[in-house]
């Protein structure tokens, strides 16, 4: 694992600590919460590959990405755009998001929210549905195998979606043995931070036909996209191009070439 990473999951250990406190009105929250909107369904159209527009004000490789940024403002412009789901990254310290982004972008938009972050223990599970969350991301590279299955399940309960993300192929080994619905290419090296589009055409053979799949970093053109589709890619996650377009609504035009 390298530096930075070691220092975001330490990091999320700490607030782990202080969310456990609330972990009963969570669960109750979590409970109560309206019925989820499914994120599978939004995102699995036959023939044609759908855009996951991603909600992000920074990351650690490449900074601040947008000054003007408006969580809400940008869902709206996601969905008048016709985006099939959203993703919001909601970790603090080193992509200065905030959960509570979840809450207001729900409020203002119908699409499906993803919460991306570091996902470790249940509570962050419970946290999420309980903010309204219709999905989450689980990153295997940060998680052994029965966290894992216990993560999913719980999230299943909860009648959240999931999107698995894998980086190699040991750890889509791993996640092939659970029988998921949902697979994430990140195509970012979380040990070099390096993004390499091929990563998703060498790990995409030995994804299940039944599988939805999607392909996460490193989509800047509509090169890109038509790249993907030609691969059998399901949908694409995009937020760095997104955040960094002079006009948001022109580049989800330029990426969205089955919208």
């Amino acid at each position: 694992m390298n530096k930075i990473l070691s220092v975001i999951i330490e990091s999320q250990k700490k607030k782990i600590e202080v969310l456990k406190k609330n972990e009963a009105e969570l669960r109750s929250l979590a409970k109560t919460a309206s019925t989820p909107n499914s994120f599978k369904k939004a995102i699995k159209r036959d023939g044609k590959i759908s855009l996951i527009g991603e909600v992000k004000k920074a990351s650690p490789s490449a900074g601040v990405l947008r000054k003007d940024f408006s969580p809400t403002d940008i869902a709206k412009q996601f969905e008048k755009s016709k985006v099939n789901a959203v993703s919001v990254v909601t970790e603090e310290e080193f992509f200065l998001g905030k959960i509570n982004y979840i809450e207001d972008i729900k409020k203002a938009i119908d699409l499906p929210v993803l919460r991306k972050d570091f996902i470790l223990e249940e509570v962050q599970v419970l946290e999420s549905r309980a903010v309204g969350a219709d999905a989450i991301l689980l990153i295997m590279r940060i998680l052994d195998e029965v966290k894992f299955g216990q993560l999913y399940a719980l999230s299943k309960d909860l009648g959240m979606d999931v999107l698995v993300e894998v980086h190699t192929e040991k750890e889509l080994r791993k996640v092939l043995k659970t029988g998921v619905e949902i697979i994430g290419i990140n195509n970012r090296n979380l040990h070099t931070l390096r993004v390499d589009l091929m990563q998703t055409q060498k790990l995409i053979p030995f994804l299940p036909s039944d599988v939805i799949r999607v392909s996460e970093s490193g989509i800047n053109s509509v090169k890109d996209v038509l790249l993907l589709k030609g691969l059998g890619v399901d949908a694409v996650l995009v937020g760095e191009s997104l955040m960094k377009a002079e006009s948001i609504e022109d580049k989800i035009k330029e990426l969205h070439i089955d919208a």
